[in-house]
């Protein structure tokens, strides 16, 4: 069964008193305002949060307890972002530690046996996911080499963490524009021949998907070949731009330039050719603008941006279709803080839940 929850790393709050706070105040409400008995989360914990309760099972059992009397359920870990998510700036401090760092392994683990404590009982496997090894500079060929061990390391806890949930617990990479593993193509060639398929896998996150301008069905096909699985799914929807040459387009685009996140930038040449930009930014300054661009700003699944601008969400729809094996769909827009045009975050979350459930599985109440 696909089951659907949505990431918390929306939220700022990074200890567990915060955690749950900011749960009675959005997730909560989603919840009832669905009408649900469970909502499912994906949940973010910054590396201190995560290192407690892994080190302390009574807390993690009270967490277990406080979710379950609130009526929500983890579905999967986020652990990319290793803290300061919502700090004034984050731009590349997203991507560290990277994976040459023992501390992101560290986190990890602490994620994976936290999970095991959190997942609720009808979950026949779960799923934490990560960074694409880190940013793609500095990387000399030692970094292949350390990354490589802190992700045996890793699998080895996986798989302790597995044992104590008496069910698989996998790691999911997700590629990214800009970092080591750029695209799906990139993450297959590096992860086949130096992991544990039953360990560590792909997750597709969909606005990353589409940036690449990469076909999804492809990309899943190439998945499935080289022997991996798409552990994961994070239902995300970039900008796309079909002239960035329009002066409408550049005002409308100009308002998502804001200082927290990185938002890379990708344009299909007429050749085939994909030009980059690391932020969006450089790339109003700097890409040529005779070909469509894509840009890596999470934007609400049920909400167009104004036009000429639009929304990648069919991008989204091909991908999930063309996953064979059914696997946990994490809405993961982190960005209704920072949007040119703000709204009510309950709101927004419910009615993105809605919108996938509609039009991502097929009106089924998967939670």
């Amino acid at each position: 069964m696909t089951r659907l929850c949505y990431c918390t790393n929306v939220h700022p709050a990074e200890d567990v008193a915060g955690i749950l706070g900011q749960l009675d105040s959005h997730a909560v409400p989603v919840r009832e305002r669905l009408g649900y008995d469970r909502l499912g989360l994906g949940l973010w914990l910054a590396a201190g949060a995560a290192a407690e309760l892994a080190a302390d099972p009574a807390a993690l059992r009270r967490l277990r307890a406080e979710l379950d009397a609130r009526g929500l359920s983890v579905l999967t870990l986020n652990a990319f972002p290793y803290g300061g998510f919502h700090q004034r700036v984050v731009k590349h401090t997203v991507y560290r530690p990277d994976w040459t760092d023992p501390a992101r392994a560290r986190y990890t683990a602490d994620c994976a046996h936290v999970l095991a404590g959190l997942l609720p009982d009808d979950a026949d496997s779960g799923s934490l996911s990560t960074l694409p090894l880190g940013w793609r500079t500095p990387w000399p060929p030692a970094a292949d080499r350390a990354a490589q061990s802190a992700l045996r390391w890793t699998a080895t806890e996986l798989r302790k963490a597995s044992a104590r949930a008496g069910r698989p617990l996998r790691l999911a990479v997700e590629p990214e524009p800009g970092c080591v593993l750029e695209t799906v193509a990139d993450a297959v060639r590096w992860l086949a021949p130096r992991v544990d398929p039953e360990v560590i896998g792909i997750c597709l996150d969909t606005a990353h998907l589409a940036v690449s301008f990469a076909d999804p069905e492809q990309a899943v096909t190439t998945i499935e070949r080289a022997g991996l699985a798409v552990v994961k799914i994070q239902a995300s929807a970039a900008l796309h731009v079909d002239d960035p040459r329009d002066p409408r387009a550049r005002r409308l685009l100009a308002e998502y330039a804001e200082p927290r996140y990185l938002h890379q930038v990708r344009e299909l040449s007429g050749q085939g050719r994909v030009l980059a930009a690391d932020d969006l930014p450089e790339a109003l300054d700097g890409l040529p603008g005779r070909g469509p661009w894509r840009v890596h700003f999470h934007i609400p699944l049920h909400a167009e941006p104004q036009a000429p601008l639009r929304s990648t969400t069919e991008v989204l729809r091909r991908a999930v279709a063309a996953v064979r094996d059914r696997t946990v769909v994490e809405v993961e827009t982190y960005t209704w803080q920072v949007l040119p045009q703000g709204s009510d975050l309950v709101d927004g979350i419910a009615a993105e839940l809605t919108w996938a459930q509609r039009e991502l599985l097929d009106g089924g109440r998967s939670v």
